[in-house]
C-alpha cells in the first residue's frame, strides 16, 4: 500500500506547495524507491507472491489486493527507478506545480498496476495511470497538442473498454463466491472460441499501449509533442504496461487461445521491429528518430514474450528494463540539447562534442545501450529474444535479427549528426556545462548502463523462478483443456 499511497499523496502536497514542489515530489518518489529496493532485500524468488495486502473494498467480490513476485518486482525497480530522474530533468525549469505533482501521482497509479493481484483493482489503477500523461501531454506539449492527445486518449480507452468487457466476462465464470482475483480469473476454463474471444480484448488494450502494429496510430505524434518530461514517462514506462498485461494477464488468463493468437503477436511484433527502423531511418527530428525506434524495439520485445519460452519470457522482461532506461536517458539528452540550441532537427545540429565533451561521453554510452553493444545493458535482453525468436521459427529470427544492422545506423546517425560535423548553429558557443540535476541525471542512468552491461543475472535471478512458475500454470491449464 504504501507504494501507491506515499507518491500519490507527495503528489496532493507538491500540487500546492509552490516553489517546493519539485523537492517535495523528489523526496515522495526517492522515499517510494528506497521501500521498493527494501522489499528487493527481503524478496524471495522462490516463494511465489510476498507481501501479500487483501482488503475487501466495497463488496465480498471486489479486494483490494496487492502483492510481488519476481516479475512485479523488477517492473517495479524501473519505475521507480526512473520516476526520481524524470523529475530532475523537469528541475531547472519554469513549470508549475502541478507538473512535479502529476509525475510523482503517475508513480503511485503505475505502481499500482504492477502490485494488483484482483482483476478490477488492475484496471482502476490502469485507467489512473492514463489521465497525468494525459494532462501532462494536452497542457505542456507542443504542436496540435489537442488533436494529438485526444488521439491518444481515444485510442487507449477503447483499449481499456475490451480489458473491461473481458474481466467481466471471466468474472461471470468464477464459481460462487465471485471473485476478480488473478488466482480466480486464472482458474477459469473457457473453450477454445471463449478464450479467443475473450483475449481479443485483453490483447486490443496491451497491444494498443505497447503500442504492436496497428495499434500504433497515437504513439509517434504522441511521444514528439509531449514535452520531453512526457516522452520519457510514455516512452520509458508507460509502454511497459501493455508488455506486462501480456505477461501477467493475457497468457494466464487465456491459456486455450495462445496458439492462436501468438503466432500473430511475434509476425506484428517483428514486422514492428522493421517498420519502425525503416522510419527511424528517414526522420531527422531527435524525438521522431527515438520515438521510432521505440516502436521497433517494443515490437521485438512482444515477440520474444509470445514465444513463450522461459529464453524469450527472461529476454522480454531484462529488454523491457533496459528499454526503459534507454529511452529516458535519449529523451533527456535531446531535451537539454532542445533547450539550448532551440532546435532538435539533426541538419542543424553538429559539433556540440567539441564544447561539451562530458555531455558527449554520456550521450554515447546511451546510445550504445540503446544500439545494443557487449556489455552494455541492451545486448543481453536483445541476445536472449533473438534466440527465443529463432527457436520460434528460423525465418522470423533472421528478418527480426537486422534490428542488429538497423538500429546501429539510426542511432550513430543521430550521435554523429548531432555531436560531430560542421556546427551550424550561432548559440553552439553559449552550450555551457552540464547543470547538476541534468549530470546527475545522466550519470545515473549511465551507471545503469554499464552495470546491467556487466552483470544482467543480477535481474535474471530475480525473474526467473517467477517465470517458471507462470509458465507451469499455463500449461497446467492446457493439460486440462486437452
Amino acid at each position: 500500500m504504501e507504494l501507491i499511497l506515499i507518491p500519490i499523496l507527495s503528489g496532493l502536497i507538491a500540487a500546492w506547495a509552490g516553489k517546493w514542489s519539485r523537492w517535495i515530489a523528489l523526496l515522495g518518489s526517492i522515499i517510494t524507491g528506497v521501500l521498493v529496493v527494501t522489499l528487493w532485500s527481503q524478496f524471495d524468488p522462490t516463494k511465489g507472491f510476498q507481501f501479500i495486502f487483501d482488503k475487501p473494498w466495497f463488496s465480498s467480490a471486489i479486494h483490494f489486493k496487492t502483492g510481488i513476485d519476481g516479475i512485479g518486482l523488477l517492473l517495479l525497480l524501473l519505475i521507480n527507478f526512473l520516476t526520481p530522474v524524470i523529475l530532475l530533468s523537469a528541475f531547472g525549469k519554469d513549470k508549475q506545480s502541478l507538473v512535479f505533482a502529476l509525475i510523482v501521482a503517475m508513480q503511485g497509479a503505475l505502481n499500482g498496476v504492477f502490485l494488483a493481484l484482483d482483476g478490477l483493482m488492475f484496471y482502476i489503477f490502469w485507467e489512473l495511470a492514463l489521465i497525468p500523461i494525459y494532462f501532462i501531454a494536452g497542457m505542456w506539449g507542443e504542436g496540435d497538442r489537442f488533436k494529438t492527445t485526444i488521439r491518444f486518449f481515444i485510442y487507449t480507452f477503447i483499449g481499456s473498454l475490451g480489458l473491461l468487457a473481458s474481466l467481466l466476462y471471466l468474472y461471470s465464470k468464477t464459481p460462487d463466491p465471485s471473485s476478480f482475483s488473478w488466482e480466480a480469473l486464472v482458474a477459469v476454463k473457457l473453450s477454445v472460441k471463449e478464450a479467443i474471444a475473450v483475449g481479443a480484448g485483453l490483447l486490443l488494450a496491451f497491444a494498443v499501449k505497447i503500442p504492436i502494429l496497428p495499434f500504433h496510430g497515437w504513439q509517434p505524434k504522441t511521444y514528439v509533442e509531449a514535452p520531453s518530461f512526457g516522452s520519457m514517462l510514455l516512452s520509458g514506462i508507460m509502454l511497459k504496461m501493455g508488455l506486462y498485461g501480456l505477461i501477467r494477464w493475457f497468457m494466464p488468463l487465456v491459456p486455450e487461445a495462445l496458439s492462436f493468437y501468438n503466432p500473430i503477436i511475434v509476425t506484428l511484433g517483428i514486422a514492428g521491429v522493421i517498420y519502425g527502423a525503416y522510419i527511424a531511418i528517414r526522420k531527422k527530428d531527435l524525438k521522431g528518430i527515438v520515438a521510432y525506434s521505440s516502436l521497433s524495439h517494443v515490437g521485438l520485445i512482444a515477440a520474444g514474450i509470445a514465444t513463450l519460452s522461459f529464453t524469450g519470457l527472461q529476454g522480454g522482461l531484462l529488454q523491457m528494463l533496459s528499454h526503459g532506461v534507454n529511452a529516458v536517458g535519449l529523451f533527456f539528452a535531446i531535451d537539454i540539447i532542445e533547450r539550448r540550441l532551440h532546435t532538435r532537427t539533426l541538419n542543424q545540429l553538429g559539433g556540440i562534442a567539441k564544447v561539451a565533451p562530458l555531455f558527449s561521453v554520456l550521450f554515447i554510452i546511451l546510445v550504445f545501450g540503446a544500439t545494443a553493444v557487449p556489455f552494455t545493458n541492451g545486448f543481453p535482453g536483445e541476445l536472449l529474444l533473438l534466440k527465443s525468436i529463432f527457436s520460434f521459427h528460423a525465418w522470423q529470427g533472421i528478418i527480426a535479427g537486422l534490428t542488429i544492422i538497423l538500429c546501429a545506423v539510426y542511432m550513430l546517425r543521430l550521435f554523429q549528426f548531432s555531436m560531430f560535423g560542421k556546427a551550424n548553429n550561432d548559440q553552439l558557443t553559449s552550450f555551457g556545462a552540464l547543470q547538476w540535476h541534468e549530470a546527475l541525471g545522466m550519470m545515473v542512468l549511465v551507471l545503469f548502463v554499464v552495470f546491467f552491461g556487466l552483470f544482467p543475472q543480477t535481474l535474471l535471478d530475480i525473474s526467473g523462478p517467477s517465470i517458471q512458475q507462470l509458465q507451469q500454470v499455463i500449461e497446467q491449464s492446457k493439460e486440462v483443456l486437452s
